[in-house]
């Protein structure tokens, strides 16, 4: 069997979810198989490789059993409320158990129009799927929650976006689909029983042990709002940049989700903003944390009548939920800078040494990976003498080996990253030569991040000035 499907989103009420069939494509063609993710969900590579793994791939045969379907929901869209958005290109084929036993999602997007398509073709184009590849496969080696690519196939046809494009499906894999937005889809319409049953749903698939709690739904939204806060620490610790956390990309797992204008930062800059259409700031690399507490302040709306018998109760205990995530996300951000700095026994004015860091490194545009790359060796830019004499001098009050610490720092603190200069390299040979080599040799070298890979210096190179990459695009 090439898939074998163990469902259980499809049994939800049929208001959840639209019964949709991708629609085919004229010559697909393999792009890539992330062979090792292939193993580790416990399917046949070699059958997914095949022509009847392909035809499934592309949409073009459903195998067998499958139940394709497009999810419900809505979202919060740079804070304007939009009550219905949906999979408008996405179609989840099913549900598999993976060889650790966990449940997985295995979806299709670009597979065609949906009935969320809101007038929009349900393609995607080719440079937007190799993005979403080298991005969530990249987040993955790099050790953060994450969606995961599958699989990559060119449909032999182009699609329109601003110009002609060829057109491509993205096979993705998540722990779930289940978005803020999912729930917001049905407390907007005052469907109470439809989100009990989805926080029934969530408790079951992600969280089980809140189920023994004296109220669940408490735990859940504790449990949501901790995983969010971390994730979000380990965003930054790397210098991700989301793009458009919007809620209906904010996924209840607590997995990254969505990568449309992302991207890694070069230079240091708290205020910097790659989406083109993120013309206020609003999803800046700073303001990640807050605008992650205002989403899972609409999730907490969403859950007020099944946290406590009266609103009043409910509101409050929604706030002191609410009010961890900052604490939660410093102790995971301060402790992720100390990593990265070999600072392993916490001393006082460790926090301020590593602010000054920041600093300096906003001050004279200090390259966000190089820089901390560089403290592996105790070395680093000669803007930093000053305080390299100072974090020197402190890492002399470590007991760990200069050995231990330096593996931790390199374990801490990637020499590769996809770049946005690289990434758009990559996409101009594809879409414009027909040439998938450097999306080959990024992808090899990205899902290694924290080895040193001689000869692959250019790779960890911050762009030079004609290279800069100053927008990026949905590809919507």
């Amino acid at each position: 069997m090439l898939f074998p499907w163990n469902n259980t989103y499809v049994r939800l009420p049929q208001r959840f979810f639209a019964r949709t069939n991708p629609v085919p494509v004229a010559e697909p063609c393999l792009i890539h198989l992330n062979e090792s993710l292939a193993t580790e969900l416990g399917l046949d590579p070699d059958l997914l490789a095949s022509p009847a793994g392909l035809a499934a791939l592309s949409g073009n045969k459903l195998p067998e059993n499958t139940e394709p379907i497009s999810l419900a929901y809505a979202g919060h869209q740079f804070g304007h409320f939009v009550p219905q958005l949906g999979d408008g290109r996405a179609i989840l084929l099913g549900e598999v158990i993976d060889r650790s036993g966990n449940r997985r999602d295995i979806q299709l997007k670009g597979a065609g129009r949906t009935p969320w398509s809101r007038g929009g073709d349900g393609r995607a184009a080719l440079g937007p799927v190799l993005r979403e590849y080298l991005l969530s496969e990249a987040m993955a080696a790099l050790g953060i929650p994450t969606t995961r690519a599958l699989a990559a196939v060119t449909t032999g046809e182009t699609v329109f976006r601003e110009t002609r494009l060829p057109g491509a499906i993205f096979t993705r894999v998540a722990a779930s689909h289940v978005r803020v937005g999912t729930f917001q889809f049905f407390a907007a319409r005052q469907d109470h029983e439809a989100v009990r049953a989805l926080a029934d749903y969530v408790i079951a698939r992600h969280y089980p042990a809140c189920a023994e709690a004296p109220n669940p739904y408490l735990a859940l939204l504790e449990m949501v709002i901790r995983r969010q806060a971390e994730l979000i620490a380990q965003w930054m610790l790397v210098g991700f940049i989301h793009g458009v956390m919007n809620t209906d990309n904010m996924a209840i797992s607590g997995e990254t989700i969505d990568y449309g204008p992302c991207a890694f930062m070069d230079h240091y800059n708290p205020s910097q903003v790659y989406s083109y259409i993120d013309s206020q700031g609003r999803y800046s690399y700073a303001n990640q944390p807050p605008i992650a507490r205002w989403n899972l302040t609409r999730l907490a709306e969403t859950l007020l009548p099944l946290l406590a018998d009266t609103e009043p109760a409910a509101i409050e205990a929604a706030q002191a939920l609410l009010a961890q995530f900052q604490p939660h996300f410093e102790a995971a951000w301060y402790a992720g800078l100390a990593r990265k700095l070999g600072l392993l026994q916490k001393q006082p004015g460790d926090l301020e040494l590593a602010q000054e860091l920041l600093d300096l490194m906003t001050s004279h545009r200090l390259d966000f990976t190089g820089t901390f790359r560089s403290l592996c060796t105790e070395s680093g830019p000669a803007e930093l003498e000053a305080w390299l004499v100072r974090w020197c001098h402190r890492l002399t009050t470590e007991d760990t080996s200069p050995a231990e610490r330096q593996a931790t720092m390199r374990a801490a603190n990637p020499a590769f990253i996809p770049r946005n200069h690289l990434v758009e390299e990559v996409i101009d040979a594809a879409v414009n030569s027909g040439d998938l080599q450097p999306f080959e040799d990024l992808l090899a070298i990205v899902t290694r991040p924290y080895e040193s890979q001689p000869g692959r210096e250019r790779y960890t190179l911050p762009p030079e000035p004609s290279q800069v990459v100053r927008n990026t695009f949905c590809g919507t």
